[in-house]
């Protein structure tokens, strides 16, 4: 049964336009909530637009969902420039960029507007709740909630309890999130949680694979494909998430932890540091330039 603080929850606000934030916006209107998303860059509200339609629409042509589930989801949706539209939200799933400093000014800013029973969420793949709640005056109603990547195929969300986060939100969010077909997984506080603290250690080892001459990407990833069952390899997959948020998490887990496992590769930073992040920059381990064999690499899962 559902929870008086889960009934409360009819209007979803999302921070952030971009890949994941437009995800999770499209799987929160399919799932029923009234959604406001928040971008401050009207061009990227305009992107955000249009890929949520045509993914509905291409989910409703493969027969995922009705025929009626796209346009009365986009009727849903509103699109909000200005934070301080996001005044009405009960809860606020934050998805911008993966740093602690700007994720604080963020929280800081929402925790002035909104109503007090407003839970606050973000979709940190690494960053401490704790210190993300310590920014706000209701520590005791902020909560990870970290979706994969992509939000609306993905089953997959972990939850992540702050030190104050209460049990009444926990069981809130956790029964939202099923409320939106996920399958949930919890983590306590920890750097990298569960999924980034095992997958990350990988990504850097494929790295480092390559970077000592080991063997050519290609055959890197080959082997992880057909040798361990995963759809995509590792050196794939890092450009699927990004090679910027791999780095990131690399130096959460390391400053974290204090383990020289999780010291980020060189190469990894040095492919950063010329701009070359992966799929999202047409560059990344592999080129993405309209032509070559990797473009045609279809992306299945990630973060």
């Amino acid at each position: 049964m559902a929870s008086d603080l889960e009934k409360a929850i009819s209007t979803i606000g999302v921070i952030g336009g971009g890949q994941m934030g437009s995800g999770i916006a499209q799987l929160a209107a399919t799932a029923g909530f009234s959604v406001l998303l928040h971008d401050s860059d009207a061009a990227a509200l305009g992107r955000a637009e249009g890929i949520i339609s045509a993914s509905l629409r291409r989910l409703a042509s493969k027969g995922h969902i009705s025929q009626a589930v796209p346009d009365e989801a986009m009727k849903r949706l509103k699109f909000a420039s200005s934070i301080q539209e996001l005044r009405s939200a009960d809860l606020i799933i934050e998805a911008i960029v993966e740093s602690e400093a700007i994720k604080k000014k963020i929280f800081v800013e929402l925790d002035k507007i909104l109503k007090p029973s407003a839970i606050l969420a973000s979709n940190t793949s690494s960053i401490s709740i704790t210190r993300l709640a310590s920014a706000t005056s209701r520590s005791s109603q902020v909560i990870g909630m970290h979706f994969m990547n992509p939000p609306p195929i993905m089953k997959l969300i972990e939850i992540v309890r702050g030190a104050d986060t209460s049990d009444e939100v926990f069981a809130t969010i956790k029964s939202l999130s099923e409320r939106m077909g996920k399958i949930v997984i919890c983590s306590q506080d920890y750097p990298g949680f569960i999924v980034n603290r095992i997958l990350m250690p990988m990504i850097n080892e494929a790295f480092y694979t390559l970077y000592t001459g080991v063997a050519t990407k290609e055959d890197i990833d080959t082997g992880m494909k057909l040798g361990t069952n995963h759809p995509m390899g590792p050196l794939e997959l890092a450009d699927f998430i990004g090679l910027d948020v791999c780095l990131s998490i690399l130096r959460v887990l390391h400053d974290g932890l204090g383990d020289v496992k999780y010291s980020p590769c060189p190469l990894l930073v040095q492919y950063v540091d010329a701009g070359r992040l992966g799929r999202k920059r047409g560059i990344g381990v592999y080129s993405y330039q309209k032509g070559s064999s990797a473009a045609k690499v279809k992306a299945r899962s990630s973060l």
